[in-house]
């Protein structure tokens, strides 16, 4: 149980385990329906990343997706009764506890993966992001600049070959962030309804707001590498390749997976051992 960031609707989840090869399916159980986490099924980008069907819709999916594939799950039905994830603290911490509490269980099937064979890049003014074929490591690296004009922020870039345990060590405690000029306009949007200082950082110029601070040095880029691993899930399988990335959102996220699989000669589906992949 919690509340939903932008929506601010009290929601109950429950973590139903997946049939071998079914995928993460978010299950709108007060619509009684379902729906694949998958990059073709995005319905909305802005500020969070929303997967729909039709009229129904599962917002802010990213840090439960990055928790997911930060515990090598595959197969797994995330049921709720409401239109929105709810934030916990803003960060996949909570979400990795949850899932360490359930136990995962090792599904008889290979695990599937995707490799990235050529470059794909797009890019939003100076903003862009792109996949490449992998080097020597057989997994994904990321690296992830950003550029705010908030002191407290400033310019940040971090770098990260992707494992379970560099996602529950380096990053999963990196929580989301806002800047405190922005917060009206958002409410009066609609959006960030419930957001409060115990589930994001609120900067105010060259201040962090938040009465504890900073749970990192560099929590800012942290969170946005989150991000970009929770909407990469939505790929389908994990992928094989770099991910870099200069002031990414949610949006050049989408658009770089529909990119990379618009074009078959930019990717392949293989196979791995067989792995976690069932909560």
């Amino acid at each position: 149980m919690g509340i939903g960031l932008h929506s601010g609707r009290r929601v109950s989840v429950t973590l139903h385990p997946g049939s071998v090869d079914g995928g993460i399916v978010f299950r709108r159980g007060d619509l009684r329906t379902d729906i694949p986490a998958r990059f073709d099924h995005v319905a909305d980008a802005r500020l969070a990343t929303t997967v729909g069907i039709g009229g129904a819709r599962v917002g802010t999916i990213e840090h439960v997706m990055a928790a997911l594939a930060g515990s090598a799950i595959d197969n797994v039905i995330v049921e709720l009764d409401g239109p929105e994830l709810p934030i916990l603290d803003g960060s996949a911490a909570p979400w990795l506890f949850l899932l360490d509490c359930a136990g995962v269980v090792t599904q008889p099937e290979a695990r599937r993966v995707i490799e990235v064979l050529r470059p794909v890049r797009v890019a939003d003014g100076d903003a862009w992001a792109e996949l490449a074929p992998p080097d020597a490591y057989d997994g994904l690296e990321l690296n992830v600049s950003i550029d705010f004009h908030a002191a407290a922020i400033g310019q940040q870039s971090a770098s990260l070959r992707f494992t379970p345990d560099a996602f529950r060590h380096r990053i999963a405690r990196a929580r989301t962030f806002a800047l405190a000029e922005d917060i009206a306009t958002l409410r009066e949007a609609g959006l960030a309804q419930g957001g409060s200082l115990e589930n994001a950082v609120v900067v105010d110029g060259g201040r962090v707001l938040n009465p504890g601070g900073l749970r990192m040095e560099d929590e800012f880029v942290c969170h946005k590498l989150l991000d970009a691993i929770g909407d990469l899930a939505l790929a389908g399988a994990p992928l094989r390749g770099r991910f870099r990335a200069h002031r990414p959102g949610h949006a050049l996220h989408n658009r770089l997976l529909r990119a990379l699989f618009a074009d078959r000669a930019a990717w392949r589906e293989g196979a791995r051992e067989a792995e976690l992949a069932a909560a």
